[in-house]
């Protein structure tokens, strides 16, 4: 029995924390800007990124995690279940 590989993709992402609302702003180069409400302490906007690509994407939030920059502003996301091209189409 062979086992099916679910798509994945790493997404680099700006994080702009204490904004006034949860928002993906688009393009900056090549990553995504992320404004989300949350203060940068204690990963809290770590999380909101993640629920807010996960409510984006349509995904469960243990799909998405944060695997570099977890204390930066510049993040890598890891994203299973979707592959590059969808993610695109779903963020705009």
């Amino acid at each position: 029995m062979t086992k099916t590989l679910q798509p994945s993709a790493r997404l680099r992402v700006k994080v702009v924390p204490g904004s006034s609302r949860d928002e993906i702003v688009g393009r900056l180069g090549d990553a995504v800007k992320i404004k989300v409400t949350a203060p940068p302490e204690k990963g809290k906007a770590n999380e909101a990124v993640v629920e807010l690509l996960a409510d984006r994407l349509g995904l469960p939030a243990d799909a998405i995690s944060v695997v570099s920059g977890y204390s930066s502003a510049s993040k890598v996301i890891a994203i299973t279940g979707l592959d590059d091209e969808a993610i695109e189409q779903a963020l705009g």
